[in-house]
C-alpha cells in the first residue's frame, strides 16, 4: 500500500496546468484571508496547526521526534495539531486562509502563490534538495539529462511542468527525448516500455529494487534544477506578529530533525506504528526511505550552519531554478533565513 500512497505524493510538488496558484483557487483564499482571524491555526499560542505536504509517512519524522520528546512543548507551544495533506489540501490556501499556521510545501508551489499576491515567506528548509529523480534500468541505465536524448522518459501529467524545468536548466527541450504520459505505477519501465520514469528517489527506486529490479538514478537537483523541498512557511503577518514563536517552532523542529537523521529505524517505526498507523506502512521500506531521505536533509552546508538552514548561495540557486521554471520572483519575496540565523546564534548547542 505504501507504493500507491508515496506515487500519488508526486501531486504535491507539481505544476497543474494554469499554474498551483490556479489549482489553489487563489482569488478565494486571498479574499477570505484575515489577520485578525484566531479561529484557524492563525494565532493560538498553543497547539499550532501545522500543515503537512502529505500524508503521515517517514517524511515527517522530525516532526515525530519533536512532538514525542517534548520539544514543542518545551518552548512553550503544546501540542502542534499535524494535518495531513495531499492532493487537493494545499498548504498556501491553507495559509492563506488562515487556517493553519505553518506549513511544509516547495518553492514551486510557494512562488507562483506569492506571485498572485499573497504575503508568505519561507523560514526554513528540511531538504536541501528536492527527491525528483530520473529512474531507469540498471541494464539501460540513464545517468543525466544528456543520456535521456533519444530515449523514452515516463512523466506523469501532474509532473510535466517540473520535467520541462529540467529539459530548459540543461538547453534541451521536448524534440531531444520522447515524451510517454503514464501514471503513477512504474510497471511500463519494468516491462521496458518506456526508458527513464520521472520519479521520487525516496520512493520508487527503492521499491523497484524491492521488486527485483535493478536500477539507477540521477536527481534534478545534481542538473542544475537544485530546488529545496519540504520549506516551512509561514504568512509574513505570522513573522511580524510572532517572531519568537515561529523561532520556537524552529528550534523544536531542529531538534526532531537531528533526531531522525540520527535514527532512521526509529523514525520509520513512528511513521508505522503511529503517526501513519493507518496507511498500511512497511516498517523495513520506511527504514530504507528514511536513509535515502537522510541525503536529502543533511549536506555540506547543514553540517556547518545546522539543519532546515539555506545559505545564500542556495537560496540564489533556487531562484534560478524558478525562473526557469517560468516563475521570476526575488530573494527577498519568498525567502526569509533570519530567523533560524537567529535561532542558532542563540542556541549554538543545536548542532550536532
Amino acid at each position: 500500500m505504501v507504493g500507491s500512497f508515496d506515487r500519488r505524493s508526486f501531486l504535491r510538488y507539481s505544476l497543474m496546468a494554469g499554474g498551483a496558484a490556479g489549482a489553489l483557487g487563489l482569488t478565494g483564499a486571498l479574499s477570505s484571508c484575515s489577520s485578525g482571524d484566531s479561529s484557524g491555526g492563525g494565532s493560538s499560542a498553543m497547539n499550532p496547526k501545522v500543515q503537512l505536504s502529505w500524508q503521515k509517512n517517514i517524511e515527517f519524522a522530525g516532526e515525530y521526534f519533536a512532538l514525542e520528546n517534548g520539544y514543542y512543548e518545551e518552548e512553550g507551544l503544546g501540542t502542534p495539531e499535524l494535518l495531513t495533506g495531499g492532493a487537493g489540501t494545499g498548504v498556501e490556501t491553507g495559509l492563506t486562509s488562515n487556517k493553519v499556521w505553518i506549513g511544509m510545501t516547495a518553492p514551486m508551489l510557494t512562488a507562483p502563490v506569492i506571485l498572485q499576491g499573497a504575503k508568505l515567506m519561507t523560514v526554513a528548509a528540511t531538504f536541501q534538495r528536492n527527491p525528483f529523480c530520473i529512474v531507469s534500468s540498471a541494464e539501460r541505465p540513464i545517468r543525466s539529462p544528456e543520456e535521456m536524448k533519444g530515449r523514452k522518459i515516463g512523466v506523469q501529467a501532474s509532473n510535466e511542468n517540473v520535467f520541462k524545468a529540467l529539459l530548459t536548466a540543461n538547453d534541451m527541450t521536448e524534440s531531444d527525448i520522447q515524451k510517454i504520459t503514464v501514471q503513477y505505477d512504474p510497471t511500463p519501465l519494468k516491462n521496458g516500455e518506456v526508458d527513464g520514469w520521472v520519479s521520487y528517489v525516496t520512493n520508487e527506486p527503492i521499491t523497484l529494487e524491492a521488486g527485483g529490479f535493478p536500477n539507477v538514478n540521477f536527481l534534478f537537483a545534481d542538473f542544475n534544477l537544485p530546488l529545496v523541498a519540504e520549506t516551512l512557511v509561514v504568512r509574513q503577518e505570522t513573522i511580524d506578529n510572532e517572531r519568537d514563536k515561529v523561532k520556537a517552532f524552529l528550534k523544536a523542529d531542529i531538534k526532531g530533525w537531528y533526531d531522525a537523521v540520527a535514527d532512521p529505524a526509529g523514525s520509520a517505526r513512528l511513521a508505522v506504528t503511529k503517526y501513519g498507523k493507518d496507511l498500511g506502512l512497511d516498517e523495513a521500506e520506511q527504514t530504507k526511505e528514511a536513509i535515502a531521505q537522510n541525503a536529502l536533509v543533511v549536506s555540506e552546508d547543514t553540517k556547518v550552519n545546522g539543519l532546515l538552514t539555506m545559505t545564500d548561495e542556495l537560496i540564489e540557486q533556487n531562484i534560478e531554478a524558478l525562473a526557469k521554471a517560468g516563475y521570476d520572483i526575488k530573494a527577498e519575496q519568498i525567502f526569509d533565513m533570519s530567523l533560524i540565523k537567529e535561532v542558532y546564534e542563540e542556541n549554538p548547542d543545536l548542532k550536532r
